[in-house]
């Protein structure tokens, strides 16, 4: 029995070293074949970076794809770096960030940690962009272009920090360099940044040396270069109150604006040096230089140039204020009747930018859905590939296993034992990875659960903003949509998290009670109680948990009271675990059942259904338990009391 075995040992040896020779032939060749393929990919997503974000993220997909499980780690940071750099040029910078990270835990490199400084930039995270870009002025080797971007980075930073002598430090390092070197482009960028902080810092003299240079250096490169810096310049002397000053250069702007030849493919922007200087905003603000001085007479031509302008390259924001500044400038002149006419076509303009803002919006969200799904796809395609090279290199021990066996046969039985403990431990992993995945499911259905947030409230808001608009209140619209955007974003900013603090999630009941205040102010006042000795920083509190509540609580309890109701929401501390408390004394959860439409029933059943869910999922993982119960106020059925329980003490 003993020789059987040891002759099938050998047999199984032999088969194993022939596909072990194979093996490696095979990925010899495969490797000369993978990187030109890869390179290809890469360089396809780059031409098609400006022009089709899809197609650029999937060649990038196939890229990864052509690695297979056996990628070099270069290569996939590579990838996941130019992946970034297609997000940060489409201004996804959260996903530019990500991707840039993920590049740099595979493989450091100083040009992704420039992108990933450059992104932090974007979304004024100073003081992170300023410890990522820090540490690379150590390094040796870096081209004077990179050195360049590293100083303006730190300058940038800096600049964000309020920190003027070091911004204005580095800035000039980059000039220095910039100098020595003849990169003649990052010589004016550099002057007007220094220029920039100097202004910032009410130090107008020393900004108007450097904006000086700017301006000489920017009129020896492009027209375009040029333009750009003449306005800044001029948004300068606008500043100081130099209207003859800014008005002067800007008319040069023009003059240069009109020389600049625009190649076909662009031709449908025409008068357009770039999304923030065009022929028509530079003659608006020429006339809003000759208003400043009570020159009417000379701000009119340039005003009606300028609506006619919009006119052509469809500008509605220009357009909007253009018509609006015309009519306060016949009213002004005592022309009532152009003044009314201006008036009127300002109205039509709004009406239709309002339109257009919400077909944007719309589109918006559907390109961060189909965003988000490619991510997903990248991302899916990294996990199955870090599972195949797991498997790859379990293959990999295991051939050795056989080959020490070969040679030494007293270890067979060692080698048998050794292969059961790997089984062994095979199972262990499958056991883990199992709960793993289980894991996973549950915080992929809590995010999607979190992600879903009742429109209801989004467009009746944006039909205040109408309503408002159309009676011409601007100063309340303005004030509405400045406290609508500011719970928004904190909605935003907490959507992507499981918990966050009370004290956030308070700050957003008082925004959304502050705006349905302003909607419906003769129907309930309200009050939020907070019990002294509660610290809401110690407790966390799943986002968005108690605003459907209250939302119901205004909705259908209050609304249609036909006397002036009351909702009060009262935080307390009742031993271990934290009380909130939602009341109202609204018609009652029966009578505006009996009201209630079958659409608003299903919305509503939607939104308990989603909190349900969560709920479920997160006292399931065992981290925090909630509760959430919800009964009449009174005996008669009118009123509503919600009562959610906290344990979740740091």
């Amino acid at each position: 029995m003993r020789a059987f075995i040891i002759i099938l040992v050998f047999l199984i040896a032999g088969i194993t070293q022939v596909n072990s020779q194979v093996d490696k032939r095979e990925s010899s060749a495969e490797g000369k074949a993978v990187p030109a393929q890869f390179r290809a990919l890469l360089d396809s997503a780059q031409t098609n970076k400006r022009i089709d974000i899809d197609k650029s993220i999937d060649f990038i997909v196939r890229a990864l794809e052509s690695l297979a499980d056996r990628g070099n780690e270069k290569e996939r940071a590579l990838a996941l770096s130019r992946l970034g750099e297609i997000y940060q040029y489409h201004q996804q910078f959260d996903l530019a960030i990500s991707n840039y990270r993920d590049a740099q835990a595979i493989y450091k490199t100083t040009q992704t940690a420039l992108l990933l400084g450059q992104s932090l930039l974007q979304i004024s995270a100073y003081k992170e962009a300023e410890s990522t870009l820090l540490p690379l002025i150590e390094l040796a080797g870096m081209v004077p272009y990179q050195r360049i971007q590293l100083y303006e980075g730190l300058g940038d930073a800096f600049t964000g920090l309020g920190d003027t002598p070091k911004a204005v430090t580095y800035y000039e390092e980059g000039l220095k360099i910039a100098r020595k070197n003849r990169i003649a482009p990052k010589v004016p960028d550099l002057n007007s940044k220094i220029a920039d902080v100097y202004a910032k810092d009410n130090r107008a003299q020393e900004a108007e040396a450097y904006y000086g240079y700017s301006l000489d250096q920017a009129a020896a490169q492009t027209p375009k270069r040029a333009v750009r810096e003449n306005e800044k310049v001029a948004d300068f002397y606008n500043r100081e109150g130099r209207y003859e000053e800014e008005i002067k250069l800007r008319k040069k702007s023009l003059s240069e604006l009109g020389d600049i030849q625009v190649p076909a493919a662009e031709s449908a922007g025409l008068s357009q040096v770039d999304d923030s200087i065009s022929a028509q905003q530079i003659n608006y603000k020429i006339a809003n230089a000759y208003v400043e001085q009570d020159k009417t007479d000379e701000a009119i031509p340039y005003l009606v140039e300028s609506i006619r302008k919009a006119d052509v390259d469809d500008d509605l924001e220009v357009k909007k204020d253009a018509t609006r500044k015309l009519s306060e400038v016949y009213s002004k002149k005592g022309d009532f009747s152009r003044a009314l006419e201006s008036y009127q076509q300002y109205v039509a303009v709004v009406d239709t930018l309002y339109q257009r803002k919400e077909i944007q919006i719309a589109q918006a969200a559907r390109f961060n859905r189909e965003i988000a799904a490619k991510q997903s796809r990248i991302s899916s395609l990294e996990r199955d590939r870090q599972l195949s090279q797991s498997k790859f290199e379990l293959a990999i021990t295991q051939q050795q296993l056989s080959e020490e066996t070969n040679r030494r046969q007293k270890w067979l039985i060692y080698s048998l034992i050794l292969l059961i403990l790997l089984t062994a431990l095979a199972a262990f992993f499958f056991y883990r990875s199992n709960r793993q995945q289980k894991l996973a499911n549950n915080l992929l259905a809590l995010k999607s659960l979190r992600s879903q947030m009742n429109p209801h409230f989004i467009f009746n808001a944006l039909n205040s903003v109408n309503s408002y608009i159309a009676k011409s209140d601007e100063r309340s619209a303005n004030r509405y949509l400045s406290d609508f955007s500011s719970l928004m974003r904190a909605v935003l900013e907490n959507s992507e998290d499981d918990f966050i603090p009370l004290s956030k999630e308070m700050e957003l009941i008082g925004l959304y009670l502050k705006l349905e205040k302003a909607r419906f102010p003769d129907k309930f006042d309200y009050k939020v109680e907070i019990d002294p000795g509660v610290e809401l920083s110690q407790f966390e509190i799943p986002p968005m948990l108690l605003q459907p509540y209250v939302e119901n609580a205004v909705w259908h309890g209050l609304r249609y009271k036909e006397d002036k109701g009351l909702l009060a929401v009262r935080v307390n501390k009742e031993k271990d675990q934290l009380q909130i408390i939602i009341e109202d004394n609204g018609i009652g959860r029966k009578q505006s059942a009996k009201l209630k439409t079958r659409h608003q029933s299903d919305q509503k059943s939607t939104a308990m259904n989603n909190i349900k869910d969560r709920l479920k999922i997160l006292n399931k993982m065992g981290k925090h338990q909630i509760g959430v119960e919800v009964s009449d106020l009174k005996k008669d059925g009118t009123g509503t009391h919600v009562l959610v329980t906290l344990r979740n003490k740091r």
